[in-house]
């Protein structure tokens, strides 16, 4: 997958997720599939006194998580520029791109909007609870994580890269890991 091509998918699956209603739930387990149930969903993503994510940028986040690994400067999505950013490492050779989104999303849990429940299984990491997503839009070569930040609000990372799921998942969580220690805590 070219670069521009992960680059409108990670935008798809921002917008794609912010209009669904699925929500992982269970506990976790090793080797488990989380299972999924529509529950509407009322509250939306604010800012305000009971923003957690208030006064954070989510560009400096992705630029300080990713530092030394040839990731240009993150820019504000579109869909979402207060919220949200990514950053692109373009193509090099026989290595494909990678596209990395961020997304901070107070009035949220952790556990809704899951695109694809069938593909998603909840655990954590470094110790937060999160639910990781094998290929949210149906495309191979994308994965994402959804951390837990207080209740009712979750940072969102989206990776796309070539067509190796299993390679996206990997390089998500080394991402997410990285983003964690960044967010406020629990």
């Amino acid at each position: 997958m070219t670069a521009r091509r992960a680059a409108a998918a990670l935008a798809a699956s921002v917008l794609a997720l912010a209009a669904c209603t699925s929500q992982v739930g269970g506990q976790a387990a090793p080797s488990s599939q989380a299972t999924g149930s529509t529950t509407p969903t009322t509250k939306s993503a604010t800012t305000g006194p009971d923003d957690p994510f208030s006064g954070l940028s989510p560009c400096s986040i992705i630029d300080q998580a990713l530092a030394g690994q040839d990731y240009p400067k993150a820019e504000p999505l579109v869909a979402n520029p207060e919220h949200g950013c990514r950053t692109t490492k373009p193509t090099s050779g026989d290595t494909p791109g990678v596209d990395i989104g961020l997304s901070l999303d107070s009035g949220r849990g952790y556990k809704e909007n899951v695109g694809n429940p069938s593909q998603a299984s909840e655990g954590n990491v470094n110790g937060r609870p999160a639910v990781m997503e094998r290929e949210p839009m149906n495309s191979p070569g994308q994965c994402d994580v959804w951390l837990e930040v207080k209740p009712n609000s979750r940072a969102f990372v989206l990776l796309a890269s070539g067509s190796d799921t299993a390679k996206a998942c990997q390089l998500v969580e080394d991402v997410a890991a990285k983003i964690e220690p960044l967010l406020p805590k629990n």
